[in-house]
């Protein structure tokens, strides 16, 4: 009968157990004389006729196989050096005379037996199920036997409880009777034995072993992840015994191969000992590292559980073969330099003719003479292992050796410590293998989780052989590589970096083909990355971000520019005017602008947006209103004023409240745009001011969020103001900007604001929007949640800003609607306090508490 294990689990259950160790041959015989110590075992030996017959027992371990889907059964050897004679001695043995005695000991398992004796038989089953599979056999023939073992892990001698896990652990390594072993109640009565305070490290090991033993079944891995035993598990990996670690790790590793038991072991810290275990400098847990990459990267299938475990330090790195290296060429007569390009002063005559000054650099970086910043330091370390390993041919020979068959070569990956990870990825950057430079580009973008590996990576070098393979070929290593390019781009230095390699011509080329030749996506990363170095906002962003950003000594305007390089800092007028000269001509050029405008005729308002920002970027560095008129500018304009989602929302359509917000984004960048078009008399000329004025008021007066209304009602005003019309307030244009965004916006800094100055500014304009006579003023203070700041400003403000809430609240007042409101916001105690108070405003507070209901 074939014992089978299923293919597609990676991991094998463990070896058998090493029995106790004691001075005997290889092949131990145990005499039944020594366990004849009780009469009652005398008597039991009796009635089989057993006298002076031996038993078999020998001090086997097992191969590191398991049972294939073949049918074969374990392969065993025996310790030390045996030969295929002491297998057959074992085999002849067992199965012979000496399996009748199998009974006695079975029976001697009884719960009426004595614990010694108990203990005693157990011993001798365990010793005895490692002569192979035809014992195991031998052993099970008898019903109740596991229930019996099973009860033995009760046993207060650590003794009993070890036989009794070791005996488990052999008869669960075999597919037939792991069932049965479950069916038992061994993971419960397992679970109990765990949470002893006093353990002995052969009861944890043999214990958790059976577990690993089990784990591989699916079903019962549910059964161990939702017990006790998982958080035992997790602390276990930090047990000192290194055998008791391996069996904890073995567990874990084929739990994580259930897609199930994902969430519920991310949420007992699995990842944090796994990883701890994986980065260690220790060369005596080669075996539990293994186990641990090997379980993590099973988590890692997962994007949330990949960015808990990068921020452990660790980065899952592409293994491309180490065929793919050998298009690696070492520049063996170059000066040394930094991995990002920098060039190191020349201290002596020339280089090393067989490039040792590379090597030794990375091996004295830590010379307190060398004065580098520890992210430099850091990657030339790096980039000296791995560029030592490839060199010598050693880099993934073990990983190719050992990699699993199941896996594709196009998918499998390993992890690596970050300093390791990031040079071998910028490392395979430069190999001439397509699909390897894809995957390298790919785990780029997947390890930018934060400021520290954005860094890490300019500094490895990644920024200049990325805009580099831009113009790549292949569309895969170009989507791959203008993915990385676009999450390296959210830190402002990298940005800068970016930009000073030459990134905006070939992205201005590649956004200027056809739809048909670039994906939506990547015309969404080439906007995000176009969108961040032509920032109209740059000079101001440089105004508020030129100090340390996230910890860098670095602020917003350090950039790679050959001053900076030179030790001067280049200003944001100097990076304006770099982005000028660099790609001024590329910026005005119609087919590009054409390609802008087809983008704000889109109906995506994330890439109108986009599209809008890098525009008013144009009209503001240069002048191109010509180009602007003849790309069609105002129709695209009109299609981002007319959202989907705003008229979605009139007809009384539920739209959810991300679209809103992107809705809002795009129209508050085409407003910038259309306002600073409007400065030029070409295009005032030719815009129709009526047609925009009309959407804009549309928009004003719609349930966008108010954050979104500032540049909307400036340019409306601005509209009104170059056609001509009287801005006051009867002109129905400027009453609908106060109505629909000033006075809200006035009652949001009365809520929000810690600032007394703001509040009282907020207050005394709305008393003067209001006692200016403006209809509907009043009525507008009121549906926007005016009244409660206003009672809350009063009871502890100014004595202006006291005056000025009472004359809104009088005014309120006049309507009876108001009255709830007012009371229920608590104005009335705030009022009577005033009147007994005898200040100067209790006149005031009288006749307002005189309008309200008693």
């Amino acid at each position: 009968m074939s014992a089978t294990i299923p293919t597609h689990l990676k991991f094998k259950p463990p070896n058998f157990p090493k029995p106790p160790v004691h001075n005997h041959s290889p092949v131990e015989v145990f005499s039944v004389k020594k366990f004849t110590k009780n009469p009652r075992f005398q008597h039991h030996c009796l009635r089989l006729g057993v006298r002076n017959s031996t038993l078999c027992c020998c001090k086997f371990s097992v191969l590191t196989r398991a049972c294939s889907d073949g049918g074969q059964g374990e392969i065993f050897a025996a310790k030390g050096q045996s030969s295929a004679s002491d297998v057959e001695t074992l085999r002849d043995s067992s199965s012979s005379s000496n399996d009748g005695y199998v009974a006695l000991f079975i029976r001697m398992l009884g719960l009426d037996n004595d614990p010694q004796d108990r203990e005693q038989a157990v011993i001798a089953l365990w010793k005895y199920s490692l002569g192979g599979k035809h014992c195991v056999d031998n052993i099970m023939k008898y019903g109740g036997t596991i229930n019996l073992i099973v009860n033995l892990l009760k046993s207060n001698s650590d003794s009993a409880c070890e036989a009794a896990a070791g005996l488990l652990r052999v008869i669960s390594s075999i597919n037939l009777y792991r069932d049965l072993v479950a069916g038992s109640g061994a993971i419960e009565e397992i679970t109990g034995l765990l949470t002893r305070s006093s353990l002995s490290s052969d009861v944890k090991e043999q214990t958790i072993c059976t577990l690993w033993n089990l784990s591989v079944d699916e079903k019962l891995s549910a059964r161990i992840t939702s017990s006790e035993i998982l958080p035992l598990l997790v602390k276990y990996l930090e047990d000192e015994d290194m055998k008791v670690k391996e069996a904890a790790g073995g567990v874990l590793a084929n739990l994580t191969l259930s897609q199930k038991n994902h969430k519920i072991m991310v949420e007992a810290g699995v990842i944090p000992k796994l990883a701890k275990l994986l980065t260690a400098d220790v060369e005596e847990i080669k075996v539990i590292r293994k186990v641990a990459r090997n379980a993590l990267l099973e988590l890692a299938k997962d994007e949330y559980n990949r960015i808990l475990i990068m921020e452990e330090g660790l980065v899952l790195v592409p293994l491309v073969g180490a065929a793919a290296y050998k298009s690696f060429r070492p520049a063996l007569y170059s000066w040394p330099s930094l991995p990002d390009g920098t060039k190191i002063e020349q201290s002596s005559k020339g280089p090393s003719r067989y490039g040792a000054s590379e090597l030794l650099l990375g091996l004295n970086i830590d010379d307190k003479n060398v004065d580098l910043e520890q992210a430099k330091m850091n990657a030339v370390v790096g980039r000296t292992q791995q560029q030592f390993l490839a060199r010598i041919g050693a880099i993934e020979i073990e990983d190719d050796n050992k990699s699993d068959s199941e896996w594709p070569s196009s998918q499998r990956l390993t992890l690596l410590p970050w300093i390791d990870a990031v040079a071998r990825l910028v490392l395979i950057l430069g190999l001439e293998d397509e699909s390897a430079i894809a995957r390298a580009a790919g785990s780029i973008a997947d390890a930018s989780i934060n400021e520290h590996m954005r860094i890490s990576f300019r500094e490895a070098g990644a920024i200049k052989l990325l805009v580099q393979l831009i113009s790549h070929p292949s569309d895969a290593v170009r989507l791959a590589v203008i993915r990385a390019l676009d999450r390296l781009s959210i830190s402002n230095n990298v940005c800068q970096t970016i930009e000073a390699e030459g990134v905006l011509h070939p992205l201005i080329d590649l956004l200027k083909q056809s739809k048909s030749e670039i994906s939506d996506s990547m015309t969404s990363m080439i906007l995000n990355i176009l969108t961040r170095i032509l920032d109209p906002n740059r000079e101001m962003k440089s105004k508020f971000y030129n100090g340390p950003v996230n910890g860098s000594k670095e602020g917003w305007d350090v950039t790679r520019h050959p001053a900076s390089a030179n030790g001067t800092d280049m200003t944001s007028s100097d990076v304006a005017s770099s982005t000028q000269t660099i790609a001024g001509g590329e910026l005005v050029d119609s087919t590009f602008l054409s390609c802008l405008v087809d983008i704000l005729k889109s109906s995506d308002p994330d890439l109108q947006r986009k599209a809008a920002s890098i525009l008013e970027f144009v009209v503001v560095i240069e002048p191109s209103s010509e180009n602007l008129i003849s790309a069609q500018i105002e129709s695209g304009l009109e299609a981002v004023f007319r959202q989907k989602s705003l008229i979605d929302m009139e007809r009384g359509t539920e739209v959810h409240i991300l679209e809103l917000e992107e809705a809002g984004l795009a129209i508050t960048a085409a407003s910038r745009l259309l306002t600073k078009l409007l400065d030029y008399e070409k295009f005032r000329q030719t815009v129709n001011s009526h047609h925009f004025t009309k959407l804009l008021r549309s928009i004003l007066v719609s349930n966008i969020p108010l954050q979104y209304k500032d540049w909307v009602a400036a340019c409306l005003v601005k509209l009104g103001s170059l056609s001509g019309r009287n801005l006051d307030f009867e002109d129905p244009v400027n009453m609908e900007v106060t109505l629909y965004e000033k006075i809200p916006r006035l009652i949001e800094q009365m809520k929000s604001s810690f600032s007394d100055e703001v509040q009282e500014a907020a207050v005394l304009e709305l008393n003067r929007i209001i006692s200016e006579g403006m209809v509907d003023a009043t009525r507008a203070v009121a549906s926007e949640g005016g009244i409660f700041p206003l009672v809350k400003v009063m009871e502890r403000g100014s004595e202006r800003v006291v005056e000025g809430s009472l004359a809104l609240l009088y005014n309120l007042s006049m309507d009876s609607e108001n009255h709830a409101a007012i009371v229920a916001a608590g104005a009335v105690p705030v009022l009577r306090k005033l009147v007994l108070s005898q200040g100067p405003q209790w006149m005031r507070a009288l006749r307002l508490l005189r309008n309200l209901p008693t």
